[in-house]
């Protein structure tokens, strides 16, 4: 098959020839119809993560079709349409059996921990697990969002945030998995406060229903002080999806009394200052939110379905895979609007 590989983080990657996976006993090989292109991918890329194994196969949040399945999958077979979540879990430890597969003791990680989606095919373990159906009136590149940064963005607003209608939620940082963030937290009946460096990204917050919006790239704004003077005081819920200490720092210091911060962003391992003095006195939650496990797809799929959510429309352009590289390589310089999606089969 034909895929994405790198052999140095931080080199550029290419697209060549490679085996196929194998299929697992109780998994299942998938047709990449679609795979996004995430700034989780580029932390990987540039080796920020441990667990990858050089040369390398990025990719984690894509959708296709099943071209094989193992003998140990009773629930699936060849041909059927599909998602993942970008957690695999095992299914046997003792979170999967509390139904936390998000935070699976034996995870596996396509494109982390494995292989990934930047080809034309990628294993799957543990089928009946992790495979999500899709409805034939979704398509492909839409599915390829809901992984990773639709649904991590919608168990981080809605379970972990506990959003509630009239509450301001401040959604710091509005790539793929903040513009998600906006549009859920709007559709939960909440406002909305948009921080982001980019006016693009900004414009597009206020397209999903962003009631303010910050431009953090001024030097004369303060992120938090912004965020409680358009809040009254303080937002009731604040997402960093970007991740990085400023952020994290600011989505703190931009709560109200009792207030919930959910982060999403990955951060560097070195640590972060997070104000714990602010964290007492107000008596602040510090959340983190991993994903969402394949058994809680169908409520935001029904949601999907019902055109309450729209995560077509953070699609923001398709390339094939010869283009991928160069696009991964271009997260350097700052994410680009909407969702990328990258499609690997040969037309």
């Amino acid at each position: 098959m034909r895929a994405v590989v790198f052999e140095e983080f931080g080199r550029m990657p290419e697209v060549r020839e490679v085996a196929d996976p194998g299929c697992p006993p109780d998994g299942v090989v998938v047709r990449v119809e679609a795979t996004g292109l995430c700034r989780s991918d580029w932390h990987g890329w540039l080796g920020h993560d441990d667990g990858i194994t050089l040369p390398h196969v990025p990719g984690h949040e894509f959708a296709g079709r099943i071209e094989e399945a193992g003998p140990g999958v009773s629930r699936w077979r060849v041909g059927d349409r599909v998602t993942v979540p970008f957690v695999c879990a095992c299914g046997s430890c003792a979170a999967c059996a509390r139904g936390d597969q998000q935070v699976c003791e034996r995870q596996e990680q396509p494109g982390f921990t494995y292989w990934g989606s930047f080809a034309e095919y990628v294993a799957v373990p543990h089928a009946d697990v992790n495979l999500v159906g899709l409805p034939d009136d979704m398509t492909y590149a839409t599915a390829a969002s809901l992984g990773c940064r639709f649904a991590t963005a919608y168990r981080a607003v809605v379970a972990q945030g506990r959003t509630r209608p009239g509450e301001w939620v401040a959604v710091i940082g509005c790539g793929g998995v903040g513009l998600s963030a906006v549009m859920i937290a709007v559709a939960c009946g909440a406002r909305v406060v948009a921080v982001d460096t980019s006016a693009q990204a900004l414009g597009l917050a206020r397209k999903f229903g962003a009631s303010v919006g910050v431009d953090a790239s001024r030097s004369d704004v303060d992120t938090a002080e912004a965020v409680r003077a358009a809040t009254d005081g303080g937002a009731h819920v604040s997402v960093d999806a970007l991740g990085s200490p400023a952020t994290c720092a600011a989505s703190v210091a931009g709560l109200r009394r009792r207030g919930r911060h959910v982060q999403v962003g990955l951060l560097p391992s070195g640590g972060v200052a997070v104000p714990m003095d602010r964290v007492l006195a107000l008596e602040l939650e510090i959340l983190g939110s991993h994903g969402m496990a394949a058994h809680a797809y169908p409520e935001m799929m029904r949601l999907v379905a019902a055109g309450t959510l729209r995560p077509d429309l953070l699609v923001g352009s398709v390339i094939g895979l010869d283009a991928a590289p160069g696009a991964l390589a271009a997260l350097s310089d700052g994410s680009a609007g909407g969702v990328t999606v990258i499609t690997p089969q040969k037309k």
